[in-house]
């Protein structure tokens, strides 16, 4: 897909430095630049959701104690 931006003359020059070192075209070095941020904001979202699940005054994510003596148990039992 084409699209047009509008960046800084600074933001420009230096990614047209960093595309050169990198021996990448700025197409390729804009689309990697963007999926990168992308990413990392999908991941700030997921622990996001995670700490509202699991945030003070929610669900506990640790392992119910008789569940943990259970398992336990099971692998003691493996040992032998």
């Amino acid at each position: 897909m084409k699209t047009a931006i509008s960046i800084s003359d600074r933001v420009f020059r230096s990614a047209e430095q960093l595309a050169a070192r990198l021996g990448v075209s700025r197409s390729e070095l804009y689309s990697k630049a963007l999926a990168e941020l992308v990413e990392k904001h999908r991941d700030d979202l997921i622990t996001s959701r995670l700490n509202e699940i699991y945030g003070p005054g929610q669900e506990s994510s640790s392992l119910d104690p008789g569940l943990a003596t259970l398992q336990h148990r099971t692998l003691a039992l493996g040992k032998r």
